[in-house]
């Protein structure tokens, strides 16, 4: 696999696709350019699915990621255009992309965006402890 930018997502089969699991993947060092100044917009990405037939390798999803480190981009459009490939790739049963964009001109901005398959049914709900996170690489 190449060490080089790549908007190729690559996939693998899903070892449970029984058993509906909750697949949790945060990307702390996302990072574009600001469409209007060119100067660079930060982010962490958290990714919660419920993967069907595919998974995401973390690796391509890495390359992915790096590969809008030159690119400019509005935060809405950013988050939605990378949601709607990662649906393409791996046809979840359900995705939620939350993008936390770092301070700017004192403005804080979160975006969520959200895909459920046609046929997605979720199970009902079960309380659990949160996953605990340890900032400043978790949060």
């Amino acid at each position: 696999m190449s060490n080089k930018p790549s908007r190729d997502l690559q996939t693998f089969p899903n070892p449970n696709p029984d058993r509906p699991y909750h697949v949790h993947i945060e990307v702390p060092e996302f990072t574009c350019l600001c469409p209007l100044t060119g100067q660079p917009d930060f982010a962490t990405l958290v990714i919660d699915y419920l993967p069907n037939q595919k998974n995401v390798e973390l690796k391509s999803l890495k390359m992915y990621m790096w590969s809008y480190r030159e690119e400019g981009a509005f935060h809405e459009a950013v988050t939605n255009k990378i949601l709607d490939d990662l649906v393409a790739a791996t046809d979840p049963r359900y995705m939620k992309l939350t993008a936390k964009w770092y301070v700017r001109g004192g403005v804080y901005t979160t975006v969520v965006a959200e895909h459920r398959h046609a046929n997605f049914q979720p199970l009902p709900k079960v309380e659990l402890d949160q996953i605990s996170t340890m900032n400043p690489t978790r949060g």
